[in-house]
């Protein structure tokens, strides 16, 4: 049995679609939060419990019989994560699974100053002092989100953002199947921390305004403005202030070179190449 958690979001729903087209899904489990809302994966096949980061005992349950479970990371910061995650590997190995597998991050560090990354190190530590076999995941940084960064940018004609510098932006779709291949293949060149599995590229926001204007046929110019004029104006829109101290870490990152550069083992995995931030772009933006 391979468990995969947050089944129900976007990279876990992923995870477990390219399970399904590798082993039988009898031999698939989920934990999710919502049970109900998993009802498409019960249909064709697949055990879905109840599990909750915040309650060992139904993580107990979800697991059970798992020779791997997937955690996939909490869409939290901070203890809320953290403590989740332990809750998840400490369940894991009470539950008899032989490997947890977990999806971290590249820009993975104690130290960064976007807040998602030190919990990814966090866990990282109670992965290594479980005492069980892991897999740490360590994927680029999604793609999807070089849209959300984008905003208006395509009605007002100007990608306003801090100093930024180059990010591996990467398919949800490719480390989905990453995954997918770490759960069911020989573990091996995955045991323990995995090298940056990122897209064959880096591309900064002016890479991004660039491609949005190729895309869009619009003109986009890009706009760089301080990290407190970039806070004040996503306060302003309404956007609460621990979301706009979250982005602006982000940026601080990247000028770190935290989330660059590009490496090759994604792809050498999947055997093909990456998916390129820009087909991403294009999806968003006929979606």
């Amino acid at each position: 049995m391979i468990v995969v958690t947050g089944a129900n979001g976007q990279l876990g729903r992923l995870v477990v679609e390219k399970l399904l087209d590798r082993v039988p899904a009898q031999e698939i489990g989920v934990s999710v939060r919502e049970p109900e809302r998993a009802r498409a994966f019960a249909g064709r096949g697949v055990r879905v419990r109840r599990g909750d980061f915040a309650d060992a005992a139904s993580l107990l349950h979800a697991f059970e019989d798992a020779a791997k479970v997937l955690v996939v990371s909490a869409d939290a910061v901070g203890d809320t994560a953290v403590k989740g995650h332990r809750t998840a590997i400490e369940a894991a190995a009470a539950a008899g699974a032989k490997r947890v597998l977990y999806t971290s991050h590249m820009g993975a560090d104690p130290a960064s100053p976007f807040p998602p990354m030190p919990d990814h190190a966090a866990t990282e530590r109670d992965l290594q002092r479980s005492g069980i076999p892991f897999t740490s995941l360590r994927n680029g940084f999604y793609a999807t989100s070089a849209a959300m960064l984008l905003g208006a940018a395509v009605e007002t004609g100007e990608l306003r953002a801090p100093e930024d510098g180059p990010v591996a932006w990467t398919a949800h779709t490719d480390l989905a199947e990453a995954a997918a291949l770490a759960l069911v293949g020989e573990t091996d060149e995955l045991d323990g921390f995995t090298p940056a599995l990122t897209a064959a590229e880096t591309v900064d926001m002016a890479g991004i305004a660039e491609t949005a204007s190729r895309i869009s046929g619009r003109t986009i110019r890009r706009v760089v403005v301080s990290d407190a004029d970039y806070r004040a104006g996503l306060v302003g829109h309404g956007v609460p202030e621990a979301a706009a101290d979250l982005l602006v870490g982000l940026f601080a990152a990247s000028r770190q070179g935290a989330f660059a550069p590009a490496d090759p083992a994604l792809a050498r995995l999947l055997g093909r190449p990456t998916v390129p931030v820009e087909d991403v772009l294009r999806s968003a933006a006929t979606a």
